[in-house]
């Protein structure tokens, strides 16, 4: 089934190199069925690069998905266009009378600073209490994790010695709840932070599940009973070059950057990395559609 994205979208062609099925809006609205209601809170630099990650991770499935894209009054980007802001996205003002069947905030470059020292954290945090009513299910990316499990929680995050960058196995630790049904007993994961959150403030809150975490990368995915709240610490949708580009990138600015774990063969940086984490997280996204927002949405939202 195939993922409805604005006709015009860059990452529609991206996808659709990939045999990836999707429909503009003009055949959607011909079709009797109700799609699922996505709202994306992008708040990484190069948007479109986010976007085609994302939409390539929520197409996986017998779904129709409606993917709608949030950028925020209270920050400029620097690094997308304001034509494309201007054609794709929406501020929260123009949907926050809208209900919507599920919600991902995606990581942001912003985590050497406290939460309240981040320009757009007024308005993240009413977004994320408008969550509560407007949303069956949100899902939370790396510092949007952090950031969610700090604004729900009051779960603090803290700096790591250095970078986390690459490639992690993860233990699997209970199979029996849907958001990680069909994955295998260890999973391997992207990393890309320079701060955490701990095991053992997820223990101390009544409600707060951890289901999956790595010996070397700490916590990759807590949730709340409910489902209503997901936390993945990782990047889950990175591409196969996302750590290159990050790589290379802070090589360039001389930050002497360590090679990233486990993705390069040999640590050779001049080979192409392995793409080893594709199908769990494929798993992650069709479980979080199916069980916590499909099959718990109302039809009329």
């Amino acid at each position: 089934m195939p993922i409805k994205v604005q006709k015009d979208l860059p990452a529609k062609a991206v996808l659709e190199k990939e045999n990836i099925f999707t429909m503009d809006e003009d055949r959607a609205s011909t079709q009797d069925i109700r799609p699922l209601e996505i709202l994306i809170v992008n708040l990484m630099p190069i948007k479109e690069d986010t976007e085609t990650q994302l939409l390539r991770a929520l197409s996986n499935t017998p779904l129709q998905v409606d993917c709608s894209f949030l950028m925020l009054e209270s920050h400029t980007s620097k690094n997308t266009s304001a034509s494309h802001l201007n054609k794709f996205y929406n501020y929260f003002d123009e949907v926050k009378n809208k209900k919507f069947d599920g919600m991902i905030i995606t990581g942001a470059p912003v985590e050497h600073m406290e939460f309240e020292e981040v320009n757009y954290w007024e308005e993240l945090e009413r977004i994320m209490e408008w969550s509560k009513t407007h949303v069956t299910s949100t899902l939370h990316i790396c510092w949007g994790a952090q950031a969610g499990l700090y604004y729900h929680y009051g779960i603090h995050k803290f700096k790591r010695d250095s970078k986390l960058s690459g490639i992690y196995s993860h233990k699997v630790l209970d199979r029996k709840v849907p958001l990680v049904r069909s994955m295998d007993d260890f999973i391997m994961a992207p990393h890309s932070r320079y701060t955490e959150v701990r095991r053992e403030d997820i223990d101390k809150v009544p409600g707060l599940k951890v289901l999956v975490e790595s010996k070397e990368a700490g916590l990759f995915l807590v949730m709340s009973e409910d489902g209503r709240q997901i936390f993945v610490q990782g990047h889950p949708e990175y591409d196969r070059m996302t750590l290159d580009g990050e790589y290379h990138r802070d090589l360039d600015k001389g930050l002497n950057p360590e090679i990233p774990c486990n993705y390069y063969e040999n640590d050779d940086p001049s080979t192409v990395p392995m793409l080893n984490w594709r199908n769990a997280a494929n798993t992650l996204y069709a479980n979080w559609l199916n069980y916590y927002v499909y099959q718990v949405t109302p039809y009329e939202l």
